[in-house]
């Protein structure tokens, strides 16, 4: 299995693409520590893993509260004796035309996608640099390159992201932690689900591919980027979109 024995912190862990990669890390050997602000999902979809033999564990985190990430990375790091690998892909959106969009709405986004990236990072770090090895990775958007209209605090915290991964990945890679990040194009999520379907379908149309992105497509692009295979890889944004930005 080509992550036997390694710990894996996955941010947004008990649903949607979290809960997908959470899943194939932990058949493919990871013990798996799901962060998630949602108690009852977290300790559910948790409870369901270990029925099924797999070592996944739930830690209750909200994000954006940099004194509460230190408290729980710590608890994980005790709990499972380290950390190598973190998957910041915890996140929301707020959508709004610029017209129409408040301070409010764009420092809500900011503060889980760009300051909870960072809080997490550094909570992670001590122990990744222990171990003298570690994947972090980090979960962007093609708004994020491309920008999207009604998404300007979604884009500027997905653009952020990318700033920080490349940064990170100048940094840390002498000390053996790779820093890389993923960017879905649509993807079959909660997210998506408020999108109209007539929308929906005209999306459908632009996608060389010819459909939606599942959570699991951008699970195993993670996979990828934790895995051996990997290793030489580092400061790369990968986009996950069926071709749609090309």
């Amino acid at each position: 299995m080509r992550l036997e024995g390694k710990v894996a912190v996955i941010t947004g862990g008990a649903s949607g693409i979290g809960l997908a990669a959470t899943k194939r890390f932990a058949e493919e050997g990871a013990r798996v520590a799901i962060l998630d602000y949602n108690l009852e999902m977290g300790q559910n979809q948790a409870e369901s893993f270990m029925r099924e033999g797999y070592d996944v564990q739930f830690f209750q985190v909200d994000v954006s509260n940099e004194a509460m990430v230190h408290t729980v990375m710590k608890n994980v790091a005790e709990v499972f004796e380290g950390i190598d690998i973190v998957i910041n892909n915890a996140g929301i959106t707020n959508d709004s035309f610029l017209h129409k969009l408040t301070s409010e709405a764009f420092q809500q986004v900011l503060q889980v996608n760009v300051n909870g990236v960072l809080y997490c990072t550094q909570a992670a770090l001590p122990y990744l640099i222990k171990k003298g090895k570690g994947r972090i990775i980090n979960t962007s958007s093609v708004s994020g390159i491309y920008g999207n209209i009604g998404q300007t605090n979604y884009a500027a915290s997905k653009a952020a992201v990318i700033g920080m991964t490349k940064t990170w990945a100048k940094e840390l890679g002498r000390k053996g932690i790779t820093v890389n990040a993923v960017a879905p194009g649509f993807v079959e999520t909660a997210m998506v689900e408020k999108v109209p379907d007539k929308v929906i379908e005209q999306t459908k149309m632009l996608i060389p591919a010819g459909r939606l992105g599942q959570a699991e497509d951008i699970a195993h692009a993670y996979l990828f980027l934790a895995s051996e295979e990997a290793s030489y890889i580092n400061g790369a944004v990968l986009q996950v979109d069926g071709g749609i930005m090309m």
